[in-house]
């Protein structure tokens, strides 16, 4: 029996497997070879829409008390119904998919939370099920925008890769390193009152004064944006045009390849269509690596010089007040940072990386919101600065709870 302080608890994974088991074949599915649900069940539908760790924060760790136990378990086996609706949806779904001849994207990742929606306001698939079934998939698919697909063809086309090559050389070399912050520029005095009543001339002079770009003056320098969490390397190189990208294998925003740095956008089928055409998006995309902090826009630099500035509160010291005092606040609530701080032996090396590498990958999840951001041409105003601020660490936060979870749960008893 696992224990959290000095309340006896319950490994949080072998208690939802249990759960699912009663659940039986109707779930089908959404399960495993071994009949326990799927990773993206767990994080697309029970996660999301049926534990809601967010309203139930005892769910949330990978240990769970043993007064909530239970409750866990009737969350599950309440939605049994629903579960074995959205399992059958699931089917109708894929049915649909083939028949329709669709190969992009991930069937579970694109449809798991429409199936159980459907089960929701429908309940099992009735006659009309191929017509919903077709309505969701032209509602994902039908949308226009670039595709993967596409951008692979553009840049491994060879009418344009030796262009497109040529062009990022070009535009590498003709770089020119930033100048230092000019006087009188205060990021401090925004951040002191960004979170309850932001000054919004103060940040246009910020943004005027060129604040993100002399922010990044430094970053060319041996080390610095590999302290920043933004490289693998110990001076920043050109990045490569690229052919193919995975989620899962992603380096870090600096050293992604033109193809990388687009890949997780053009796989949002819910926003594609904001973005450009896949021509514009590479050769924009190729201007912005010689940016500094490698972005176009003035707006998202100084986003970045903030977070950084923000972030910096993290580690060492409180910070006395402003965004800096309400992100550590955010942090030091977080029960796992005071259990990997209290006890740094007793908690594998990959969860004590995480905590004490907090603030890089801070840096490197504003980074690629600011970059999602500059895609679709929605930059990040004065009122909306605190948001992105404290959104980022709530992703860094949820994303190592989880792989904490993940860890806790392969180490437990089944």
């Amino acid at each position: 029996m696992a224990s959290t302080g000095t309340q006896a608890a319950l490994p949080r994974g072998v208690l939802v497997a249990q759960a699912w088991a009663t659940l039986g074949d109707a779930v089908a599915p959404l399960s495993n070879v071994a009949g326990r649900p799927l990773a993206r069940t767990v994080k697309l539908i029970l996660d999301p829409l049926v534990l809601r760790p967010v309203q139930n924060p005892d769910f949330a760790a990978g240990a769970v008390p043993i007064d909530r136990v239970d409750a866990l378990r009737a969350r599950i086996t309440d939605a049994g119904p629903v579960l074995a609706a959205t399992a059958s949806w699931f089917l109708v779904l894929k049915g649909e998919r083939r028949r329709r001849r669709i190969t992009e994207g991930n069937p579970q990742d694109l449809y798991f939370q429409r199936c159980y929606e459907l089960a929701v306001g429908h309940g099992e698939p009735g006659p009309d099920a191929a017509e919903r079934a077709g309505e969701v998939l032209a509602d994902v698919h039908g949308r226009e925008g670039p595709t993967v697909a596409g951008l692979r063809s553009f840049v491994t086309d060879a009418a344009n890769a030796g262009e497109l090559t040529r062009l990022l050389a070009a535009t590498w070399t003709a770089m020119h390193a930033p100048r230092p912050l000019p006087a009188g520029s205060s990021t401090a005095d925004f951040l002191a009152t960004c979170a309850i009543e932001p000054d919004r001339a103060l940040f246009a002079a910020l943004v005027r004064d060129l604040a993100g770009t002399a922010g990044a003056a430094e970053l060319d320098r041996p080390g610095v944006a590999l302290a920043h969490g933004l490289t693998d390397r110990d001076l920043v190189a050109p990045p490569e045009i690229g052919e193919s990208a995975s989620k899962r294998n992603l380096p870090k925003p600096f050293d992604r390849s033109i193809v990388e740095r687009l890949f997780a956008p053009l796989t949002d089928a819910g926003r594609r269509a904001e973005l450009d055409d896949v021509p514009s998006l590479v050769r924009k995309e190729i201007a912005r690596v010689a940016g500094p902090w490698q972005l176009a826009l003035e707006e998202g630099r100084v986003v970045l010089v903030l977070g950084r500035e923000a972030s910096a509160g993290l580690v060492g010291p409180v910070p006395a007040a402003g965004a800096a005092a309400r992100l550590r606040a955010r942090w030091d609530r977080e029960a796992y940072v005071h259990r990997v701080l209290r006890a740094p032996s007793a908690v594998p090396a990959g969860v004590l990386a995480d905590v004490h590498g907090v603030r890089e990958a801070y840096l490197r999840r504003l980074w690629v919101r600011v970059h999602g951001r500059e895609l679709r041409d929605d930059v990040i105003t004065a009122d909306e600065l605190w948001d992105v601020l404290d959104g980022v660490l709530r992703s860094v936060v949820l994303d190592q709870r989880d792989r904490l979870r993940s860890v806790l749960e392969r180490e437990a008893p089944s």
